[in-house]
């Protein structure tokens, strides 16, 4: 499934919305080094399942693939809230990603080639346009082992990655990113009070399990955080979702302590230990 040096036209499939799905075997093209005449070739093995879902190449940057709008000149200045999931749930074999930003989502080529440099594989992906929204799906393994991402260092880093492309590609997004404060061209004009965005629960989800809720402001190394939080008290983390849109991150953790679930004075201190330390957000941005 690795990724090689060309560019390969995608596998088709029907559904409801308009949506193409491809299996990647081929390395994109580096950013910036491949002509628009070159870039339309590229996209010419790609076929449409609707006419009224147009998917096109976009001119927020070289290897772009989004959507038309159909917006009126009145919406030209609405930014939608990016989103970045991501899914350890819902696959056995891939860590799903998921990518959102209205119907602006581009630069799709370029965040493959930032994934494989992290030693991943995109196993597969698809580009679903449903109305106004756009979202982009990718199934991602490591390269070592061909397995999913376990590791929350890779997974922030994940995480980071993509948002730094939304950055770059998207520079208008940075005022509806948290990370848009340290590293886009605009900082968001809402700031978020942590002692008020921060919201946590802890609830059975069988007799071995328990499920964490955490709804906070987000900033770099979040993820990080709140794993090494988790397993300072000893509690493992089976696994995650990770869920970020704009200014807030929403996770959601399947915890245990000893293969039970959680019982209530644990799960007290659980709570208690992470509003604790996530209301005190010292994280060292450079590090990341």
């Amino acid at each position: 499934m690795a990724i090689a040096n060309a560019f390969l036209p995608v596998t088709l499939r029907r559904s409801r919305v308009s949506d193409f799905e491809f299996t990647s075997h081929v390395s994109p093209p580096e950013p910036f080094k491949i002509s628009p005449i070159r870039y339309q070739f590229l996209l010419s093995g790609l076929t449409f399942l609707r006419k009224k879902n147009i998917h096109h190449a976009s001119p927020n940057g070289a290897g772009a693939v989004g959507s038309t709008s159909l917006n009126t000149d009145q919406d030209a200045d609405y930014v939608p809230t990016p989103m970045v999931l991501i899914d350890q749930d819902s696959d056995s074999d891939a860590t799903i990603v998921q990518l959102s930003f209205g119907d602006r989502l581009g630069a799709l080529i370029d965040t493959m080639k930032a994934l494989k440099d992290l030693g991943l594989d995109v196993a597969k992906g698809t580009v679903t346009t449903e109305g106004s929204i756009t979202q982009t799906k990718f199934f991602i393994t490591r390269l070592d082992t061909g397995r999913k991402v376990e590791d929350p260092d890779i997974l922030e880093r994940i995480r980071l990655t993509i948002i730094n492309n939304l950055l770059h590609y998207h520079p208008e997004s940075s005022e509806r990113l948290a990370m848009g404060e340290a590293f886009g061209i605009k900082a968001p004009q809402k700031k978020l009070d942590v002692d008020i965005a921060t919201h946590i629960r802890v609830k059975d989800d069988g007799p071995k399990r328990s499920l964490l809720h955490i709804e906070t402001a987000d900033r770099p190394g979040l993820l990080l955080e709140i794993i090494k939080i988790i397993t300072d008290i000893n509690i493992d983390v089976e696994s995650a979702e990770i869920d970020t849109e704009g200014l807030v991150a929403k996770d959601k953790f399947h915890v245990s302590y000893r293969g039970a679930a959680l019982n209530s004075s644990l799960s007290q201190v659980l709570t208690n230990c992470l509003r604790y330390y996530l209301r005190r957000p010292e994280t060292d941005v450079d590090s990341y």
